[in-house]
């Protein structure tokens, strides 16, 4: 008997009939929690319009040339509630991940606030000697605490640091506290920072040698992107990335190291700009697809 309760068709991502779970390679997992953001609201609304404009992604990939959830399977978990107190939403979404993992299957987390990913990292963790996060970010999240909250999503990569065995490299970073700069000039062996304002001049080769053998977790905040690509966020900078150069360096990625989840946050939908909802459901699709079938890249 099955672990987990599965959404139906009409609710799941992508809209597509369940497979058996013996044939599912990806779990996807709905988490509308919103306990610290800071600005704009809405990330507990997130999960809801992301699944609902899946279902207008077309499942052929013209780039890859092959329909990837016919060969992914994914299944979406149904989570019933999140609890009220942050930190039991955070541990029962650990215990999700975890035992995802248990499953053998690749867990695509979509929020929700950005504290959700030291939650969904820690099972990771347990299972592999070292972990190496890629944080798309407008900002660096390196805050020890935010507004008294230490668990705040200001403090999302600081959280995962406190892990001794874990690496950072964040991309897109254009906004940073003076606090935050400190404790990343302090902490260069395992914090790499591909800025904002470099993005011309950024090296590949480098970030593939960073990534090169080694286990990766994706923490994609959508202000990572342009606002005038993804306005649908509380915390909008301009000079962000656009969907190709995030396309090419997530496949860049997936290329080099051995993606094994991923979480997508931060998304406030807005009620009179739909697109944002369908570009993140597709970059959800483009990131399943690159993690797993990285054969054919």
């Amino acid at each position: 008997m099955s672990q987990f309760k599965f959404l139906k068709n009409k609710n799941n991502f992508l809209g597509i009939k369940n497979s058996n779970e013996a044939a599912s390679k990806v779990y996807v997992v709905p988490y509308g929690l919103e306990k610290t953001v800071s600005y704009g609201k809405g990330t507990s609304l997130g999960p809801k319009r992301i699944l609902k404009a899946s279902h207008q992604i077309e499942l052929y990939d013209i780039e890859l040339g092959i329909e990837p959830s016919s060969i992914l399977s994914p299944k979406t978990l149904e989570v019933k509630e999140v609890p009220s107190s942050h930190i039991d939403a955070l541990i029962k979404l650990q215990n999700i991940v975890k035992l995802i993992i248990s499953c053998k299957k690749f867990p695509i987390v979509i929020g929700g606030e950005h504290s959700i990913t030291p939650a969904c990292v820690k099972p990771f963790l347990e299972k592999n000697k070292s972990l190496t996060i890629v944080q798309f970010d407008a900002h660096a999240d390196l805050r020890d605490k935010y507004q008294g909250k230490k668990n705040s999503h200001a403090c999302s990569m600081r959280r995962c640091l406190d892990n001794k065995n874990l690496n950072l490299i964040s991309i897109g970073v254009r906004s940073i506290s003076s606090e935050e700069y400190i404790f990343y000039e302090n902490n260069k062996k395992r914090i790499e920072i591909f800025w904002a304002k470099d993005a011309t001049n950024w090296d590949l080769k480098k970030l593939k040698k960073l990534l090169k053998n080694k286990n990766v977790y994706i923490s994609f905040d959508v202000d990572a992107l342009d606002p005038s690509l993804m306005p649908a966020t509380g915390t909008p900078e301009p000079n962000g990335l656009h969907w190709d150069q995030t396309i090419s360096l997530i496949k860049l990625i997936c290329k080099n190291s051995k993606v094994l989840g991923a979480d997508i946050n931060e998304f406030s939908p807005s009620k009179s700009n739909i697109s944002c909802d369908f570009i993140a459901a597709k970059l959800i699709y483009k990131i399943m697809s690159y993690s797993l079938l990285k054969n054919i890249l």
